[in-house]
């Protein structure tokens, strides 16, 4: 395979419904060709694998050496695994389900621990991997007394994690990914979980974040503070998910529905002309619980493409990642994630699945050469 470059981008594979992983496979080899030869055909192509708990438990034994001689066929590698939804992401609803088992279970860190073993396998030399996990858990469901029992959790895979260094060579970055109604939900909670959990610094080196841009943009932060509090803080960005949500002035109700549908969980943030921030657990909620006023913008966890303007009907924040690319260090993963493609409007998809992704990374290539170019 011809040398990896640093500043990779991909897309996460969440994207295609799988949940064994024969399916997850046939995923793979039905997209990924295609994808590889329109954004990446003389290089190396990174996959942002997602596995379900079931599909890397069967990838642990049969599937093993079938993805590893793919991917040297293919001229693809991993560097990063989704280890966000532990079973089914797609046709049913997810909703507030996707966190569960959340990280006071024992189950969230055995399917991390297996995520670990199987990405130190197909990690190339030189590589740090990561893993991006859930939130700690959702809002109200994990507890402040359950922070001992979440701490018990963690501290067990960042210690298999640095034992896979040690023997192995291989780092690997647990990636905390922040969220919109989860314990860690802002950069400022992210922080704090961080200094309140005081690992020590060898396993504080496989502890970091998993950077989504339609969450931070759903909360109203700012790029460049949310990346100033991590560097002060000592938090790595283990990855960058390039995403966008909705963002909506006085938005009308039936603009609002068309948004509204039944397997994600889709959180809403509305800012007031004076600034203030409320929040509200998903659409529904929202729509129905919200006193309308002149000049409030809704930001709604629903990731589109990111190609998509940012200004129009719906408008996006896209803005956020625009101006996170020029200040984010170089080297850091891009990884494109638009799982919501088959809820999508109609009007918001055009072509395939296949072509949006290329659409959405070629988008992103020229985004990033660009900030790159900038004094």
């Amino acid at each position: 395979m011809p040398e990896i470059h640093p500043g990779l981008i991909t897309y996460c594979t969440n994207i295609h419904p799988a949940e064994t992983w024969a399916e997850t496979f046939a995923a793979l080899a039905g997209h990924i060709p295609a994808v590889k030869a329109a954004v990446s055909p003389d290089t190396p192509f990174p996959i942002g694998l997602r596995l379900s708990n079931r599909a890397a438990r069967e990838l642990s034994g049969t599937g093993a050496g079938q993805l590893s001689a793919w991917l040297g066929d293919h001229g693809c590698f991993v560097p990063t695994i989704n280890g966000f939804p532990y079973g089914s992401f797609h046709g049913n609803r997810v909703k507030e389900q996707v966190y569960l088992p959340d990280w006071r279970s024992p189950k969230r860190a055995a399917y991390t621990t297996c995520l670990a073993d199987l990405l130190a396998n197909l990690l190339p030399e030189g590589i740090t991997g990561s893993i991006s996990t859930v939130p700690i858990g959702f809002k109200g469901v994990v507890l402040t007394e359950d922070f001992l029992l979440v701490r018990e959790q963690l501290h067990a895979v960042l210690l298999h994690l640095s034992r896979i260094m040690q023997e192995r060579g291989k780092r690997i970055v647990l990636a905390l990914e922040p969220e919109p109604a989860c314990i860690l939900e802002t950069t400022d909670e992210l922080c704090r979980l961080f200094g309140e959990m005081a690992f020590p610094p060898d396993l504080q080196l496989h502890l970091g974040i998993c950077l989504d841009c339609c969450h931070q943009a759903v909360q109203f932060e700012e790029p460049a503070t949310c990346l100033s509090r991590l560097q002060e803080a000592g938090i790595p960005i283990a990855k960058v998910q390039a995403s966008s949500a909705i963002r909506l002035v006085d938005p009308d109700d039936a603009m609002l529905r068309s948004y509204d549908e039944p397997c994600y969980l889709h959180q809403v943030v509305i800012r007031r002309r004076d600034g203030t921030l409320l929040r509200y657990p998903d659409l529904p909620n929202a729509l129905a619980g919200h006193r309308r006023i002149s000049g409030d913008e809704w930001r709604c966890h629903f990731h589109v493409p990111i190609f998509l303007a940012g200004t129009g009907t719906p408008g996006t924040t896209r803005r956020f990642l625009e101006e996170l690319l020029p200040p984010l260090p170089k080297g850091i993963l891009l990884e494109v994630e638009t799982y919501t493609w088959d809820v999508l409007p109609p009007e918001l998809r055009s072509g395939t699945v296949t072509d949006s992704i290329i659409r959405e990374i070629t988008w992103l290539k020229e985004q990033t050469d660009a900030a790159h170019r900038r004094p």
